[in-house]
């Protein structure tokens, strides 16, 4: 049966309107979108990246994107070990930057958490003292920022790596995908493992299949319905300075 004239008319206008409005006369974003920050401080540098999400969420887990970041001028948080009242002064001109990125009025509601890794590990276990001081310090000026301040800390290594094993699974679609109506589905695809080379160590990091071949050091995650055991191995030693130092060996031999 064939569409009344009037009907196949106000289809094809309402085509020609959806192509002609520009984008920018469109909000991008939903009504419920909501932000998140991340201060990434590893041993050479820090990286502030915002994250994006709605309420939709798949088997209770949220869907998020990374929306923009920002590199903090200068070195690693470590390095202000001996000057730790630097260190807030160094993260302040990215601070200010997310806070144009967020819209005011979400910048009390937005998390804001920041890890520390390698060097400040490292700095732990040296000079715990002066670890302290610097977590203090940050503590400090992310608490004066008008974002949800939610912790500063140091990440284990086999928290780092299961963060890493999450971040690569979720880009590979591993834990879900969108069908061809745009909806969230399960992927029906395996977990990956993830190989980390270092400067000092290779790190291997993947899901135990196996609840009893779980050692008891792994890192357990429910995410998207599903709870994942998982394992890192450490390979200290086969990071990419003892290579090249091997390959310099050979060399001059």
């Amino acid at each position: 049966e064939l569409l009344p004239p009037w009907l196949v008319i106000t289809a094809g206008l309402t085509g020609i309107m959806l192509l002609c409005v520009s984008t920018k006369d469109v909000p991008v974003l939903p009504p419920r979108t909501k932000y998140g920050i991340v201060l990434d401080a590893g041993p050479s540098h820090t990286i502030l990246f915002i994250y994006q999400w709605t309420t939709i969420k798949a088997n209770k887990t949220g869907v998020i994107r990374e929306w923009s970041s920002c590199p903090v001028q200068g070195p690693g948080v470590s390095n202000y070990s001996d000057s730790p009242q630097k260190v807030g002064n160094s993260l302040e001109p990215c601070l200010n930057w997310a806070q144009k990125e967020i819209p005011a009025e979400q910048h009390s509601q937005t998390p804001l958490y920041l890890g520390a890794t390698a060097s400040m590990r490292q700095l732990n276990l040296t000079h715990p003292i002066l670890s302290d001081g610097l977590l203090a310090a940050l503590t400090v000026a992310l608490k004066s920022s008008p974002f949800d301040f939610q912790g500063a800390q140091i990440l284990s290594k086999p928290e780092e790596e299961a963060f890493n094993w999450v971040a690569v699974n979720y880009v590979l679609e591993n834990f879900f995908k969108y069908d061809w109506r745009g909806q969230l589905v399960p992927s029906g695809k395996g977990m990956a493992g993830v190989l980390s080379v270092g400067g000092t160590s290779t790190e291997l990091t993947a899901k135990v299949e196996e609840e009893n071949q779980a050692p008891e050091e792994g890192v357990r995650l429910q995410l998207y319905g599903q709870m994942h055991k998982v394992y890192t191995r450490h390979c200290p030693c086969h990071g990419t300075d003892q290579l090249r130092s091997r390959l310099l060996s050979v060399l001059i031999q």
